[in-house]
Order: C-alpha cells, then sequence, then structure tokens
C-alpha cells in the first residue's frame, strides 16, 4: 500500500487542474500522442491485455467489449456514461471537475481504438458545475487541436458532445442511455440487438464509464503490465472509492482494488461517526446489498463481495450505517428510491419495486407481520433479469437489498415487528372471521348510529350579508 502512487487523482490538488494548461504541464496528452500513432487494433489488444474492467458498475472486461463491433462497420460512436445516479456515488464528478483532460484523454485514445468519429459525455443534469468545465475543456482541446479534424496530423476525426441527461436513474442503463440521448423516453431496449451492433442512432455504438476511459491514458503510458501489478486477480488497476454516511469524514479517495472495507472506513472514513460501531456497510451501491459487521474485512473488489452475498463492487461507493440505526430505515430508503425510479417498463419491476415499498411503509409505520418477510422474499425473486422477468437489471438492484437484508438482519427486523405494532393497524374481530371464512356474529358487530341532523345554520349575518 505504501508504495503505491495514485494516477486518476495525481492532479487533483495542483492549482487550475481543470484547465488545458495545468494538464499539459504535466505531460497531459502525450499518452495521446503515443497511442494516434499506434494501430487502432494494438491499442485495443493492449487494454484487453490489462484486464481493465469497467468502472460503472458492471465490471465488464473493457477491451473485449470493443472487440464486439462489427469488423465492416462504416460509422462507430461513444457514448460516455457519466449519469452517476447511484446513490452514494461521486468519483465520477470528481474525475469531471478536478480533471476534464484526463478524461477528454482517454475518451480521444478509446474512440481512435474502436474507429469512432463521434464521442457524447452523458451526463447528469444535476452536475452543472461539471458541465460547464466540460464544455470549456472541449473548447480548449479543440483550439489546441486535441479534437477536430485530423488530429495530430494522422488523419483522425473527433468531435465530442456534451448531452445533459433530465435527473432519470434509467438512464445509467446503456440502453436507457441511448434512448434518452436520442431524444426519447428514456427506458431500456430490449436486446439483441446489443448497441456494438446497433446502439445510438442505430449504428455501432460503445458504452463505457468515465472512470474506465480515464484508466486507458494511463495504461497507454505504463504498459497493460504495470496496471496489472495493482489490485487483486481478476481486480486489476487503481480505484476511485467513496465513503459516505456514518462516518467521520465522507471522501473520494484512489486506492488499489482489494482493500477492504474496514481498512477504508478507519484508515480514509475516519472511524464511524460519534465512537459507534458499524451495524453494516453498502460496499458500492445500494443495490449491491450489505456487509454485516463481521463481514467489514472483506476486499472490495469484482470477485470477493460475491462472497458474502453482495451483487457486487458496483461503483465502489460505499455507505456505512452505524449501530443505533435500524436495518428497516435501510430498507424503506432503498425501496422507496427503487419505487420512484423503476422506469415502468416492465410489470413486476413497476409493480413489484411499488408494492415492496408499501410493504416496509406499513412495516415501519407498525402495521407488519412477521409472515411480511417471507411474502416480500418471494417478491424479490420473482423480478429481475436473473429470474427471466424483465428487459434491464433495475429490479434486480431493487430485489437484492431486500434478499440481503432480509438473510442477514431477520432477528433484528423480527424483532422490530414485535415490538413496533400501532393500534391502528390492529385485526378487528370482524376481519378476523371473513379472513378464517367464519360468518361473523351479528350481535357482535357494532351498528353505527345515524349522523345526528346538522344544528340549523344562520342564512345571514348580523349585519346582513350572506354567508
Amino acid at each position: 500500500m505504501s508504495t503505491f502512487e495514485p494516477v486518476l487523482s495525481k492532479n487533483w490538488n495542483v492549482t487550475d487542474s481543470h484547465t488545458l494548461k495545468a494538464y499539459e504541464s504535466r505531460g497531459g496528452y502525450q499518452s495521446a500522442r503515443k497511442a494516434l500513432a499506434m494501430e487502432p487494433d494494438a491499442v485495443v489488444n493492449l487494454v484487453k491485455d490489462s484486464e481493465l474492467r469497467g468502472r460503472g458498475g458492471a465490471g465488464f472486461p473493457c477491451g473485449l467489449k470493443w472487440t464486439f463491433l462489427p469488423k465492416d462497420r462504416k460509422e462507430t460512436l461513444m457514448c460516455v456514461n457519466g449519469d452517476e445516479s447511484e446513490p452514494a456515488t461521486f468519483n465520477n464528478r470528481y474525475l469531471i471537475e478536478k480533471d476534464p483532460h484526463q478524461f477528454l484523454e482517454g475518451i480521444l485514445i478509446s474512440c481512435f481504438a474502436t474507429r469512432a468519429s463521434t464521442a457524447y459525455v452523458y451526463l447528469r443534469y444535476e452536475y452543472i458545475n461539471g458541465a460547464r468545465i466540460m464544455e470549456r475543456a472541449i473548447a480548449e482541446a479543440r483550439e489546441a487541436g486535441h479534437l477536430g479534424k485530423d488530429i495530430y496530423g494522422t488523419g483522425f476525426n473527433l468531435d465530442v458532445w456534451v448531452h445533459r441527461g433530465a435527473g432519470a436513474y434509467i438512464c445509467g442503463e446503456e440502453t436507457g442511455l441511448i434512448e434518452s440521448l436520442e431524444g426519447k423516453r428514456g427506458w431500456p431496449r430490449i436486446k439483441p440487438p446489443f448497441p456494438a451492433i446497433e446502439g445510438a442512432f442505430r449504428k455501432p455504438t460503445v458504452v463505457n464509464n468515465v472512470e474506465t476511459l480515464c484508466c486507458v491514458p494511463h495504461i497507454v503510458e505504463r504498459g497493460a503490465g504495470w496496471f496489472k501489478s495493482i489490485g487483486t486477480p481478476k481486480s486489476y488497476g487503481p480505484k476511485l472509492y467513496t465513503i459516505s454516511g456514518h462516518v467521520n469524514k465522507q471522501v473520494c479517495v484512489e486506492l488499489p482494488l482489494g482493500i477492504t472495507c474496514r481498512a477504508l472506513i478507519e484508515e480514509h472514513g475516519g472511524g464511524v461517526w460519534k465512537g459507534r460501531k458499524a451495524k453494516a456497510a453498502v460496499p458500492g451501491g445500494i443495490s449491491m446489498g450489505l456487509l454485516s459487521a463481521e463481514e467489514l474485512d472483506t476486499p472490495l473488489d469484482f470477485e470477493s463481495l460475491r462472497k458474502p452475498g453482495c451483487l457486487g463492487l458496483g461503483t465502489a461507493a460505499v455507505t456505512v450505517i452505524d449501530d443505533q440505526t435500524p436495518i428497516i430505515d435501510y430498507l424503506y430508503n432503498t425501496a422507496r428510491f427503487f419505487a420512484h425510479e423503476s422506469c415502468g417498463q416492465c410489470t413486476p419491476c413497476r409493480e413489484g419495486c411499488n408494492w415492496l415499498n408499501r410493504t416496509i411503509r406499513r412495516i415501519r409505520a407498525g402495521g407488519g407481520r412477521i409472515e411480511d418477510l417471507d411474502i416480500m422474499l418471494k417478491q424479490a425473486n420473482n423480478m429481475g433479469i436473473m429470474p427471466g422477468t424483465t428487459i434491464c437489471g433495475l429490479a434486480d438492484g431493487a430485489a437484492w437489498p431486500i434478499k440481503n437484508a432480509i438473510g442477514k438482519f431477520r432477528g433484528e427486523l423480527e424483532e422490530y415487528i414485535r415490538t413496533h405494532q400501532s393500534p391502528a393497524y390492529q385485526v378487528t374481530p370482524l376481519q378476523e372471521a371473513i379472513a378464517h371464512g367464519v360468518r361473523p356474529d351479528p350481535a357482535a358487530l357494532v351498528t353505527l348510529a345515524a349522523p345526528a341532523p346538522a344544528p340549523a345554520r344562520a342564512l345571514h349575518s348580523p349585519g346582513g350579508l350572506a354567508h
């Protein structure tokens, strides 16, 4: 750990790090010049050899994705996912605001490798400052000859455009992003065809994440061997981790892939706040599930997190939950988020997310039943790509925290249900009789008295004006 040299964040503390002058003074765009002197397929093979995995959540090998493009394509487009709407995630925002030219250099090299002549940066709408910085950086790069026509005299042309989304979580899914980019309702497409065959504007399209492309210039500069010397097997390279929630310091820090969750909390997050202990931690965005306090020594990489039952590394956005926070509160925030963000295209997701949200709200309000936990598990197991009922993975991301939390904290949830019962949710004798198919005793039913007639109302005020 002591010998690790940050590369993605090395310019963040440099004065005016967002400007072209600052970036070029520290060797910026030299990797692009080196890459553009190579054959495009050689750059693809270099990235493939590095085993760079996508940093946007799925962890799919970047170089391998580039090879899916048709060999006989006439035009290629690049879409870069800067939507970053996974809760508690802010590593892409730092890359965009603090070092946009590193990002642009990654776009330039990646577009050259995939023979893309146009790149669209799909940016989260709330990143107002980031959008302004990106627009200025693109203008600077174009004026300096890093973008535009005949870049570095190689005959390669590239235009980069910023497209701001409308604040929809679903547009972080690659085909939902493409639909939104085309000006349509942002919801996922049925696949196949996959974007590499028919993507934006029905042309072969590569979709990559911001942080993924920021790694590319450093791979070109230092080589695939250097990249694979960092991290853990099958999870190579540096990673930007964000840590927030119940910690003393909420930060974004660059570290080798594979740091443990406990080390991240204690060494970089300043420990759990208010002198408390950690009950659990979300390892990479709320859709990944939870690590319990006993599982905090799990390495935060693409492979290790599957062992304790998490969906994966996700965005590496760690959120800490202290020991005084009920797990039902975590589920409440998670379920209402997904119920709000489901695009509604697939019935199991649309209805399932809303149903889970309403059930958890009822439990939290004092109307829970022990059997609700099993019913929620059954519902969660029947929605998503994995059971084959939806087009995209939002439903899986909504269901996984439910399954994970009930599996690890069932005792706490059952205790909460038993000790938090509201009189408003008590079952009446009539409801009990109906539920068991028993004819209720008429004598036991309370007949509501007819409402008393309303008192006569004066037609005029003392001053003679009608009411």
